[in-house]
Order: C-alpha cells, then sequence, then structure tokens
C-alpha cells in the first residue's frame, strides 16, 4: 500500500512543504491529501489522521509519523540520501536543520509563507531583520564551502534544502533586500521542477484565509 501524506493548504503551509519536497527529491511514492485550513470541517479531517491535532502527517499502513522534520528522518531512512554522505558534513547539516526547525520564530510571524504573494511591502521588527541575516550567514557560508559539490546548500539535495524551502519562498513574497548568494540559491529552487510544481499546485488554489496574508500588495 503506497503510503499517502496528509498535507495543509499548499499556499500557507511551509511545515507541508518540507517532507513533501524530501519525498519527491528521493523519489518515494506516497499519495497527496490537501486539507485545507480555516474550513468548517478542518479539525475534523486533521484529528482523524493526525494524532497531534496538525499536518503534515504521514501514513503508511498503521503507521503515523507527524511533524515534519520527523517525517523527512523517516524518509532518510528509505532514501540516505537526503542526508550528506560525510560523517561531518552530516552533522553540520543536521545542525543547520534543527535551527531552522526550532528558530527564526520572528520571521515566520512577520512573513508567512505566501506563495501566491509577489514583493509585497512588510515592515520588519528587529528581530525578524536578525532572524534574515542569520539565514543569510548559514546559506553564504555553506555555500562557500560546498559550491563546488552542486547547487543545494551541501552541494546536492538534503533535508537542509526542504527546512529551508519555504524561506525561498518568502523571499519572493516580499520586499526584501537580499545578496547575490542568497538569490542565486532561490534561483535554484525556482528551476527545480518538484520545487516548481508545489508552486504550480498552490498558485492555482483560490483559497484565501485573511489571518494568513500580510503584507501590502
Amino acid at each position: 500500500m503506497t503510503a499517502t501524506l496528509y498535507l495543509g493548504t499548499k499556499n500557507y503551509s511551509s511545515w507541508s512543504l518540507r517532507p513533501w519536497l524530501a519525498a519527491k527529491k528521493a523519489q518515494i511514492a506516497f499519495q497527496e491529501v490537501v486539507i485545507d485550513f480555516d474550513q468548517p470541517n478542518t479539525k475534523q479531517h486533521i484529528l482523524a489522521v493526525s494524532p497531534s491535532g496538525k499536518v503534515p502527517v504521514w501514513v503508511h499502513d498503521d503507521l503515523k509519523i507527524w511533524d515534519s522534520l520527523a517525517i523527512c528522518e523517516y524518509l532518510a531512512e528509505l532514501a540516505p540520501q537526503l542526508w550528506p554522505e560525510d560523517q561531518a558534513t552530516r552533522a553540520i547539516a543536521r545542525s543547520v536543520v534543527a535551527e531552522m526547525h526550532s528558530g527564526f520564530v520572528a520571521m515566520r510571524n512577520e512573513m508567512g509563507m505566501n506563495v501566491r504573494a509577489k514583493q509585497r511591502t512588510i515592515a520588519l521588527s528587529d528581530a525578524a531583520q536578525q532572524d534574515l541575516a542569520r539565514i543569510e550567514q548559514i546559506w553564504t557560508e555553506l555555500r562557500g564551502q560546498y559550491q563546488a559539490n552542486g547547487e543545494w546548500l551541501f552541494g546536492k539535495f538534503s533535508i537542509a534544502d526542504a527546512m529551508f524551502a519555504p524561506v525561498v519562498i518568502r523571499l519572493r513574497a516580499y520586499a526584501v533586500n537580499i545578496s547575490p548568494i542568497m538569490q542565486s540559491y532561490v534561483n535554484t529552487f525556482y528551476h527545480d521542477p518538484d520545487f516548481q510544481q508545489w508552486i504550480k499546485d498552490a498558485e492555482q488554489d483560490t483559497l484565501v484565509v485573511p489571518r494568513l496574508e500580510c503584507g501590502q500588495a
């Protein structure tokens, strides 16, 4: 039986994008079911499949895995190439993944993921600007060290790239200044066919959730 990945609305659900993209890049077969946010039956539908009451959730037979990073780690057990091969490099990758998973709260709150938004103006707090500066530092250091191995953070695509994918969308959605290195990394995503499929799906979705809209068009 093929696994099923239950997702939130693709335009807004940053956490859903991460394991979806990891599975696609690892060529792991799955069916997807989108549960739209803020609908009368949203909570009921999510609770029917998710022990945490949140999406995403990976379901395979009797196995349920919730939380984006937990799903990605499970996928990496099926497809070890989702982590760098070298032990030391893999440790660095896990460090930046953990930092993304637990940090950058101000940026998340002030720059919600919104695929359909394009260069909206937004006033960022000092904390959000510091988050962006730290992300720039991470990307710049990793690209400087691993660029000879490919276009992703560690050369080849890894879970680290999946975790930062929603940030890439945010940088297109809002009018913020980014460095040439950051722009090059953003371009890597927008030239990727799997990532482009998510973008296409999200742009075709007409659902608007007011509480998740921010910035001025």
